[in-house]
């Protein structure tokens, strides 16, 4: 009888532990607390809808760079954000899709640190009313070894504080060739 109280008693403290640890991490995080703006806009050119204030895409949200080279230069492409909001625009939790490949944000000519597939960021860039920020996505043909030849998809993803448009997902492909 003894031991069943036992493996009870070990039972029961292993699940408060587990629980009280799920409280820390989940209360611990360092990603940034963004609230949400009824009036920051970003356009992401393309997708205009005749000059409604509003989330927009300046050009497309992808992009195939074709045969990728996998002894030539890292593949690379950004793209444009744009607030034509009025209040200032708050990009945040930038990610990609596997650690092959790296983005930034560049601000005002200000460069954020690179960001990959895992990890959380505490960082936030604002993109004043009217201004830009660019997105950089670089993607390393030589990660995965030899066995990464062929077609890849990979995406970075931001979020913002535009109720509207609360994650952009930016799509890149392209075939790895000898």
């Amino acid at each position: 009888m003894n031991d069943k109280k036992y493996i009870f008693i070990i039972g029961a403290l292993t699940l408060i532990i587990l629980f009280g640890g799920v409280v820390i991490v989940s209360n611990s995080s360092s990603t940034p607390q963004i609230s949400s703006s009824q009036n920051a806009r970003l356009q992401l050119p393309s997708q205009s809808d005749g000059g409604q204030a509003k989330a927009e895409t300046v050009e497309p949200t992808s992009y195939d760079w074709g045969n990728i080279s996998y002894s030539g230069t890292k593949a690379t492409k950004t793209f444009t954000i744009k607030n034509t909001g009025s209040d200032p625009l708050k990009l945040f939790n930038i990610k990609t899709s596997c650690h092959c490949t790296k983005a930034h944000v560049t601000i005002d000519g200000k460069d954020s640190p690179d960001f990959g597939m895992s990890g959380i960021s505490s960082w936030m860039g604002e993109v004043p009313v009217g201004k830009e920020a660019k997105v950089t996505a670089i993607f390393d043909q030589t990660f995965h070894g030899p066995q990464g030849i062929g077609p890849i998809t990979r995406f970075v993803s931001v979020e913002t504080n535009d109720r509207g448009t609360p994650k952009i997902t930016f799509t890149l492909t392209g075939t790895v060739v000898k």
